[in-house]
């Protein structure tokens, strides 16, 4: 069975870039969220990513409407009966989403596939609340999704090769390089990643150098496009946060030990740019 629509649910950064990229790719996409609220948001921000494309000059206007035309506010959750394929970008909190699995399980046709875009949780922990463990799998978008090219495509231990197959041709369509990844915490992209963006804080917080050094350390001397502290607060501490807690949990080793200054942002509420102030400040 050819994939045809997809339900992205989650209408944030995440959800709205792969409900966008879906779209542009010619598939057609229903977005869910909490509210509706939240879903015209997510509309909002496809909305002037796609004109700010028409300004480039990368697609003209009627392109852009009808790309806006492919996606379809979802406000039911009943409506992914409808979907071939749900891809979920929600919190990275594992009972939120297996409890929104089991929800999916039991709405979606007899062989949709369901897909986490999960960072970090385990897919075979997942695959396990549903009675279709052979069609749940990891679909890893990197941030911004519509520009960033990598998908991590994550097997659970049920996973079967027609899903894994489909799902591979699916980011192929959508643009994207897909890469095969096992089942571990963090996967490959965050294992390496968020330790580095751990230990930025550690020299942060032991005095070592500001954030500002840190950043320029490596992206003059590394190459770095972004420096790391940079690029935390773009991600999201409280996100950071949740990656390295997963990590130190599922590997118990010290190594992956969360920064207390880490810790101590994020209770504050200084999460980064979506809160206007992390390591560095920003304007509403």
């Amino acid at each position: 069975m050819e994939l045809k629509k997809i339900m992205v649910v989650g209408a944030g950064q995440m959800g709205s870039g792969i409900a966008q990229t879906a779209a542009q790719a010619g598939f057609e996409v229903l977005l869910h969220d909490l509210s509706e609220e939240l879903i015209g948001r997510g509309l909002g921000n496809i909305g002037k990513n796609l004109s700010r494309l028409v300004e480039k000059g990368k697609l003209n206007e009627q392109e852009r409407e009808e790309i806006l035309g492919r996606i379809q506010p979802a406000p039911l959750l009943e409506e992914a009966r409808e979907a071939d394929l749900v891809i979920e970008a929600v919190m990275e909190k594992m009972e939120v989403k297996t409890d929104l699995f089991r929800t999916l399980d039991g709405i979606l046709g007899k062989e949709g596939i369901l897909a986490t875009n999960t960072s970090s949780l385990p897919i075979t922990e997942l695959a396990a609340v549903t009675d279709r463990p052979e069609r749940v799998i990891g679909m890893h978008f990197m941030n911004p999704v519509p520009v960033m090219k990598l998908v991590e495509i994550i097997r659970g231990l049920a996973t079967s090769d027609e899903t894994y197959r489909r799902i591979e041709e699916l980011a192929r369509r959508m643009g994207k390089i897909p890469v095969e990844v096992n089942d571990f915490p963090g996967f490959v992209s965050n294992r390496v990643l968020m330790p580095m963006i751990n230990e930025a804080i550690y020299a942060v917080y032991e005095g070592v150098a500001t954030p500002e050094s840190v950043d320029q350390v490596m992206k003059l001397g590394m190459n770095h496009p972004m420096g790391p502290l940079e690029l935390a607060d773009f991600i999201g501490l409280d996100t950071c946060l949740s990656i390295m807690e997963i990590l130190y949990e599922g590997f118990g080793d010290s190594k992956y030990r969360p920064c207390p200054l880490l810790r101590k942002y994020v209770k504050a509420g200084w999460l980064g740019r979506k809160t206007g102030r992390g390591f560095y400040r920003y304007e509403a």
